[in-house]
């Protein structure tokens, strides 16, 4: 574990905010130089602490459905699992790839155009590893809201609105260009690259660049540039909390409580789950079961069952298809 002080976790928090601010304004909201800044955002890179910046594409937005599919498998060797997870990776239109420590083995998060799109994909995946998997799930993602990174700020968890941004599978989608998708395409998994690398890589002047930059914001196409944290390396764990409920109609009660704690960082909306699914993060099961009893005490006869994943492997996760 890497020990960081409070001023890497406001630098940590900031960058999930906007990690396309400069040092100079990061800085000027924690209260030190641009160079120490610097210093700091480097130092946590070294250590592994921060993975990378990223950006939120809302793919919605690029008239994408998303489907998702849980696996449970059997009969897999290391080297059939492998051979598994590279099929998945290497799908051009595949989100995240994900291995879990839960009911569910293997997740992944696929985007198409239309269904049948979608038929011809899993169609194709069955015929090669149908014998692997002892049972699946269909879902369809409907919305996702993301929240502020409270948890690294305990002294600020109760202060201000949480929300981050939400995205949902409705509306009329964005028309981009080349130019545009080849932008996208280089932030996507670099949300802190200079301008003036964009220029070269794009061909546009830093004029261009920035207005399409600020175009995308605009269209809600990009929600925000993060950063993506090794939880692991500050004592975190990554959980999907997962709530099946007795009464519906106290769904939005629950969620209205949860969104507001500092460890809630996603609540996923989707038809062909659970009622409620949140993305939790905290020190250990142990935390993770206190919440639960909580939930269950703070809403009585209203749950029938909760579950718990733990986020065990990213094999992949980019947010955006390739075109």
């Amino acid at each position: 574990m890497v020990t960081i002080d409070l001023k890497d976790r406001k630098i940590l928090y900031e960058l999930d905010l906007d990690s396309r601010q400069s040092n100079t304004q990061i800085g000027k909201k924690v209260g030190l130089k641009k160079d120490v800044i610097s210093y700091r955002i480097k130092r946590m890179q070294d250590e592994g602490v921060i993975i990378n910046f990223w950006t939120a594409i809302n793919t919605f937005k690029l008239g994408y459905h998303v489907y998702r599919i849980y696996i449970n498998f059997q009969y897999v060797s290391s080297q059939i699992k492998e051979k598994i997870i590279q099929h998945f990776i290497d799908y051009r239109n595949v989100w995240a790839v994900i291995s879990l420590k839960a009911e569910i083995d293997f997740d992944i998060v696929v985007w198409v155009k239309d269904i049948y799109e979608f038929y011809q994909f899993w169609n194709t995946t069955l015929d090669e590893f149908e014998d692997y998997f002892a049972k699946y799930t269909l879902s369809v993602y409907v919305e996702a809201f993301n929240y502020k990174k409270s948890y690294l700020l305990p002294d600020k968890s109760n202060h201000g609105e949480r929300l981050l941004y939400g995205t949902a599978c409705t509306g009329k989608p964005v028309e981009i260009d080349e130019i545009d998708y080849k932008l996208l395409d280089e932030i996507a998994i670099n949300a802190r690259m200079p301008l003036i690398d964009l220029t070269e890589k794009l061909g546009c002047s830093s004029q261009t660049v920035n207005y399409r930059l600020k175009n995308l914001i605009k269209n809600n196409v990009v929600n925000a540039f993060r950063v993506n944290v090794d939880l692991s390396k500050i004592g975190l764990q990554h959980y999907k909390l997962e709530i099946y409920l007795k009464d519906h109609k106290q769904k939005n009660a629950i969620w209205n409580y949860l969104k507001e704690q500092p460890y809630c960082d996603t609540l996923n909306v989707a038809i062909g789950w659970s009622d409620l699914e949140f993305e939790i993060i905290v020190e250990n099961v142990q935390k993770l079961g206190q919440i639960m009893e909580e939930i269950d005490a703070k809403f009585p006869n209203t749950i029938k069952k909760q579950s718990f994943w733990i986020f065990d492997k990213v094999h992949k996760e980019r947010w955006l298809p390739k075109f």
